[in-house]
């Protein structure tokens, strides 16, 4: 697992408390090579495993992500995986869009934030564990449908957009980062469509076979990652390992 990284890594996982962000957690500490794995989540996750630590923190709040990176004490950070995301949101009137009549400025809004931004600042605060010379990883959840390139049906406005602005910061993120550090490399992925409240609205809609589990999809995307290099470090591969066109 993760060959790239040194035994005894550290690993931060946010998103925590979803489906695939749960069954990372799972599959690094399946793993004896990690060291110490953090779990972020709007509650504390718990594992019974003396190298995990769970934090309960509202990472949009800049003061939480402050949070995150005093929690870490300076420690090189070797894997940065980003599992936070939001498609639909029913007690807040978010659900995605079918047409143009359907936008809401305050969906739209909210969307970003989650999506695109969140993560932007998450890297932001964490710069100071990232930066050197040791090797780094990070990944963080895009989606297939934030594809400028694949996009043929429409729709999904919102969430589109959000994730192909996702894909663009990670990317630019990617340049600056690699001059802080040579050894890290930043990876947008597709996980397939998984068994999880993000998807659980629309599964009916899913062909047979195409419906991943948390664990599956785990399992595949730290494979996919720890066959990345730096000199792909802002690149967008999917959960089988095949590129995505931005």
């Amino acid at each position: 697992m993760l060959t790239q990284l040194p035994d005894g890594f550290t690993a931060v996982v946010t998103g925590a408390g979803g489906g695939i962000g749960s069954a990372v957690i799972d599959a690094l500490l399946a793993s004896p090579r990690p060291g110490r794995v953090v779990g972020v989540g709007r509650r504390a996750p718990s594992r019974d495993d003396p190298r995990f630590e769970g934090l309960a923190l509202a990472l949009e709040h800049k003061d939480e992500r402050r949070a995150l990176v005093a929690h870490l004490d300076g420690a090189p950070l070797h894997l940065l995986f980003n599992a936070i995301g939001l498609l639909h949101h029913a007690e807040g009137g978010i659900h995605p869009e079918k047409r143009l009549d359907d936008l809401d400025p305050a969906a739209l809004s909210r969307l970003f934030e989650v999506n695109a931004i969140l993560p932007a600042m998450l890297l932001q605060a964490l710069q100071p564990v990232l930066k050197g010379r040791h090797p780094a990883l990070v990944a963080s959840l895009s989606a297939r449908v934030g594809s400028i390139g694949d996009n043929r049906l429409g729709g999904w406005y919102a969430y589109r957009a959000s994730k192909a602005a996702h894909n663009m910061l990670m990317k630019t993120a990617a340049v600056e980062l690699r001059r802080l550090n040579r050894a890290s490399t930043v990876v947008c992925l597709h996980p397939g469509t998984t068994d999880s409240r993000l998807s659980a609205p629309f599964q009916a809609r899913v062909p047979e076979g195409k419906l991943f589990t948390p664990a599956f999809v785990a399992e595949r995307l730290l494979a996919v990652l720890g066959e990345r290099t730096p000199e792909e470090s802002g690149s967008f591969y999917d959960w089988a390992g095949e590129p995505v066109a931005w």
